[in-house]
């Protein structure tokens, strides 16, 4: 600034120097002197003030420029510094994000763990307290400490959820231990009241759903049942002699002779029934006929299809495909004839029928030659479509019929045996069960089928497309050669 002033200060010198100057060259007066000495000394001074002020306005000016270059540096490493900060700022802030989205998520998780856990302490709260009913009264004071501490873990509030659930799984592995060695029998020590009250000691046999009491000192022998009013069993023994010495010499040793039938013939029933399918095919009723016939024609629709397939698959040939299609591409639609003309490939079959009939009407051969060729791939899928539909309604059709059969019994004189009535209504449920039976079994195989035809019409399509591409330049050439040529907008219709 100080700079700037004193270069002001000089330039207005001198501007009124030169004013002075020429205001004397219009003077009248004759011509002036030469300059005095005083005017020379005030214009060298000011020359020097004005050549000292460029000098300090160069000095200046290198000097800002100087300090502008770092200045530039400085400026860019502080805009990367900030790029830097920015990026930074956005990782972090990305970071974030996924932090509370994670967040978030356990929280979600956590909540849904929370409702699993307090739905299985729930079920085994339940579990605990239908314990005692599901077991045999002989096994109650065996299992009592176990049940008790289940039922009283979900109120003890000393208990962590962790403690409290392992005091409820207790009783969930005690049972499955119960359970395996129920498989084959199970003996344990316990007290039951014999016929005149007296509570013996002596040990349990459980065998399937009988329980079996011996005392200890073998005098007394028979069925453990509950007892109304009691947690102790009571002792049935048996009438026929020697009974209760071959009851107590089973208990005690755990092999032998059980004297009774406790399924009162259940088990050789369900026994000879078991996998016996015409037995169930009987009960089904006069409806099982039709099913009967449906599965048959289910059946010999799927392997005269498996068997079609297999056939077809023997019989492609991509090679004599590809010699039809490059014959095409040469130009020569006999030779691509000659080369389908005795293949039993499907797809051969159809393109060379639309080169044999294509001066009549290419398209129109296509179509009919790829339809005589689905006919054969769709064959018999609307029988198959018709057992899966009609299938499941029969059965329902023979389950109605039999549960009227069933209720009709109400309204005479079988009302005194209801398992007449349960055992009809189970009887009419075998036909739904077979209806869905085959419905469901042909249901597999009928989307093969399906799927095998869609592959097939896919395979025809596209050859079909490729077949008009490569004929459409070999017609248009012919029609060339009969001196008919094919339409061009382009081209005005005097030159045809």
């Amino acid at each position: 600034m100080k700079i700037r002033n004193t270069f002001e200060k000089s330039l207005i010198a001198s501007a009124g120097l030169l004013w002075l100057c020429a205001g004397n060259a219009h003077a009248e007066e004759p011509p002036a002197a030469p300059a005095t000495p005083s005017m020379a000394t005030a214009a060298d001074s000011i020359m020097k003030e004005i050549q000292s002020s460029s000098k300090d306005l160069s000095s200046l000016r290198e000097t800002i420029t100087n300090e502008k270059i770092p200045l530039t540096k400085r400026i860019g490493q502080l805009e990367d510094e900030l790029g830097e900060a920015r990026r930074e700022y956005d990782k972090t802030r990305r970071a974030v994000d996924a932090r509370n989205l994670e967040l978030n998520s356990l929280k979600t998780e956590g909540k849904l763990r929370q409702d699993e856990v307090s739905y299985v302490t729930s079920l085994l709260d339940e579990y605990a307290r239908s314990f005692e009913g599901r077991v045999h009264t002989s096994e109650v004071e065996r299992y009592k400490a176990v049940v008790e501490t289940a039922l009283l873990a979900p109120q003890n509030k000393d208990l962590d959820p962790a403690q409290k659930f392992d005091r409820q799984l207790a009783l969930v592995e005690t049972s499955a231990t119960r359970l395996g060695g129920l498989i084959g029998g199970m003996r344990f020590e316990g007290t039951a009241v014999d016929a005149q009250g007296t509570v013996d000691q002596g040990r349990f046999a459980l065998v399937g759903p009988v329980a079996l009491f011996a005392s200890t000192d073998g005098q007394t022998a028979g069925l453990a049942l509950p007892r109304s009013g009691s947690t102790k069993p009571a002792v049935h023994a048996f009438e026929e002699k020697g009974a209760t010495e071959s009851l107590a010499s089973l208990v005690s040793s755990g092999t032998g002779d059980l004297p009774l039938d406790p399924t009162l013939g259940g088990a050789l029933k369900a026994l000879i029934a078991k996998g016996n399918l015409w037995g169930y095919f009987k009960k089904g009723g006069p409806i099982m006929w039709p099913l009967l016939a449906l599965a048959v024609l289910a059946l010999t629709v799927i392997f005269e299809r498996l068997m079609f397939l297999a056939l077809e698959k023997g019989r492609r040939s991509h090679r004599t495909i590809r010699a039809i299609m490059g014959a095409l591409e040469k130009g020569d639609p006999e030779g691509a004839i000659l080369a389908g003309e005795k293949s039993k490939d499907f797809v051969a079959r159809a393109v060379t029928y639309a080169l044999r009939h294509r001066k009549k009407s290419l398209s129109d051969a296509l179509m009919r030659s790829s339809a005589q060729e689905m006919v054969r791939y769709t064959r018999g899928i609307a029988l198959m479509d018709t057992v899966v539909t009609m299938s499941p309604l029969l059965g329902l059709l023979g389950t109605v019929t039999g549960m009227i059969s069933a209720f009709g019994m109400l309204g005479g004189s079988e009302l005194s045996a209801p398992t007449a009535i349960t055992g009809g209504i189970a009887e009419a449920l075998i036909a739904t069960t077979f209806g869905l039976g085959i419905a469901v079994t042909a249901l597999i195989p009928l989307n093969f089928l399906h799927s095998k035809c869609e592959k097939a019409r896919h395979e025809i399509e596209d050859a079909m497309s490729h077949l008009e591409l490569l004929m459409k330049p070999i017609m248009d050439k012919e029609l060339a050669q009969q001196k008919v040529l094919p339409y061009d907008a382009d081209e005005p219709e005097g030159d045809a």
